[in-house]
């Protein structure tokens, strides 16, 4: 999903990303925490860090050519 502007950079909600969700997450300034329209997720600006940084472990090797399988 593009983010439009020039602004505070919107963070992805790590559980929706798991299930191949591209969904922005909303800032509660009151409480000082992000939190998902679609999912139940909620948590502060490091719990989001943190997850989408052990989501990213997917795509590791994403962009890595594979020609040699040593299956035998």
């Amino acid at each position: 999903m593009a983010q439009s502007g020039k602004g505070k950079l919107n963070y992805r909600c790590p559980s929706c990303f798991l299930r191949d969700l591209d969904i922005d997450m909303f800032y509660d300034k009151s409480k000082d925490e992000y939190y998902c329209i679609r999912c139940q997720f909620t948590g502060s600006e490091q719990d989001v860090l943190n997850m989408n940084e052990t989501v990213r472990t997917r795509y590791k090797a994403m962009m890595k050519r594979f020609e040699k399988f040593d299956f035998d």
